[in-house]
């Protein structure tokens, strides 16, 4: 992940640079007056800047901007995680390892799913993730797969029983 998010800020630093060799003076004087504009002033101009982004630059703009958000396909990233390495472990943790060992994030992952079921497994893919048919399916065919990170116990729990009424069998991770 590291050389995409590389690939897009270098991408983003050098049409900033081209755009201030075509601006020239009209950018600079547009960072100068930055400081004084007002909230508004600022968000209309960056709308207008955003506007202007040609396809390629605005599909660019969004993968950084999702990135720097923590985003990713298959929903929010996970933040929050409490470290459990050798280091966190002291003489008196033992009370903290049990708070640890209580999981608040969860994974549903598909484990088979029968052959005659296989549409039905499909479409409940589909319909708790933002993938198309083709990304569905492929998902489906590698089982055992993880088809989603990050959620919630009572949410997990839902999903699974879905799945198992779909036909496939699933456990949560």
């Amino acid at each position: 992940m590291a050389s995409l998010s590389s690939k897009i800020y270098s991408k983003c630093r050098l049409l900033r640079q081209l755009s201030f060799l075509n601006n020239g003076t009209q950018s600079l004087a547009r960072d100068l007056s930055t400081a004084t504009e007002t909230r508004t002033q600022k968000l209309e101009r960056i709308a207008d800047e955003l506007l202007d982004l040609n396809k390629l630059e605005r599909h660019d703009y969004v993968i950084l901007l999702r990135h720097k958000m923590g985003l990713n396909r298959y929903g929010a990233a996970v933040s929050g995680l409490q470290s459990s390495g050798p280091s966190a472990s002291g003489p008196g943790s033992g009370a903290a390892d049990a708070k640890a060992a209580e999981k608040t994030i969860f994974d549903v992952k598909l484990e088979k799913f029968d052959a005659a079921a296989k549409i039905k497994v499909i479409k409940e893919i589909r319909g708790f993730t933002d993938l198309g048919l083709k990304e569905a399916k492929d998902m489906v065919e590698k089982a055992p797969i993880v088809v989603k990170k990050g959620i919630t116990k009572e949410e997990a729990e839902s999903i699974v029983e879905k799945l198992k009424a779909a036909g496939a069998t699933a456990v949560l991770e």
